[in-house]
């Protein structure tokens, strides 16, 4: 088995990796939820590999993501649902119909994108995906028939609680702005003390969670998305202990010797030197 630029190569050494007696043990034994968290971590690899603006690492990041693709229609196929053909043939599909002022015929390119026309597509889209799945005998409708339900449960919690309150909102249930929501955290982090006082870890746990989903509505008003607002505070709080550790080393010393005051002065030198 070589290496090569054609798709199909992959495809091969997927089905290798899975054959029942000559495959990899590993890979034989896996399934649709135990290669999930995978697919999800790529697709962070990959965008972490854009933040830095590493090219190589892009490359490889976007490799290790196609690969959970062939995986996931590897398993499929040797299921009898689908193969990895099929999941070309139905993106291409999607992308053609959704531009038709692209791919359509010269009236259609001429007259652009009308308005309207993307959510006139994207119906057409749902009562097929509805009458496809009716005609396999499943429930038609696969989030749910609730008016949130058709927001991913996969999503990160963050992204997940901000799209939930996106679409709450559309139909009136939100704050007219954002001065009564900091009135709602500091409740919520009263309600927090309370649980702690008491102990009980399921009621921390729950008071922890509103006090994030209110965090994250006050971020939507000030025009702030949580998931990004906190992955700046990440790259800061790495940043800042990146020099305690070169500070410490500087030194003669080290993260595993130093005391918590020293860290601590160093931390704010940190502070102050940006």
């Amino acid at each position: 088995m070589k290496p090569s630029k054609d798709i199909s190569r992959l495809i091969e050494i997927m089905a290798a990796l899975r054959a029942p007696k000559t495959g990899c043990p590993w890979d034989i034994e896996q399934n649709f939820s135990t290669i999930a968290p995978y697919t999800i971590e790529e697709a962070y690899e990959v965008a972490d590999a854009i933040a830095r603006g590493d090219f190589d690492d892009l490359r490889e990041e976007l490799g290790d993501l196609l690969l959970q693709v062939v995986y996931h229609a590897q398993m499929a196929e040797e299921a009898g649902e689908f193969a990895f053909g099929d999941v070309v043939e139905a993106i291409t599909t999607k992308m053609i119909r959704r531009h038709p002022h692209v791919f359509g015929d010269e009236t259609a390119r001429s007259a652009g994108m009308a308005k309207g026309m993307w959510e006139k597509i994207k119906a057409a889209e749902k009562a097929d995906k509805r009458n496809a799945r009716i005609a396999r005998g499943l429930d038609p409708e696969d989030h749910g028939t609730g008016y949130l339900d058709s927001v991913p449960v996969a999503l990160p919690a963050l992204t997940r609680a901000l799209k939930l309150q996106e679409k709450a909102a559309r139909v009136g249930f939100d704050w007219s702005e954002a001065a009564p929501i900091l009135d709602k955290i500091e409740e919520e982090i009263g309600e927090l003390r309370e649980a702690l006082a008491k102990g009980d870890a399921a009621p921390i746990k729950d008071e922890f969670g509103d006090m994030l989903f209110a965090l994250v509505n006050l971020g939507r008003h000030l025009k702030l998305d949580a998931e990004a607002a906190l992955s700046g505070t990440n790259e800061k709080f790495r940043s800042r202990f990146h020099y305690v550790e070169r500070a410490l080393e500087a030194s003669g010393g080290s993260l595993e010797k130093a005391t918590l005051d020293e860290m601590e002065a160093l931390w704010q030198q940190a502070k102050s030197a940006k």
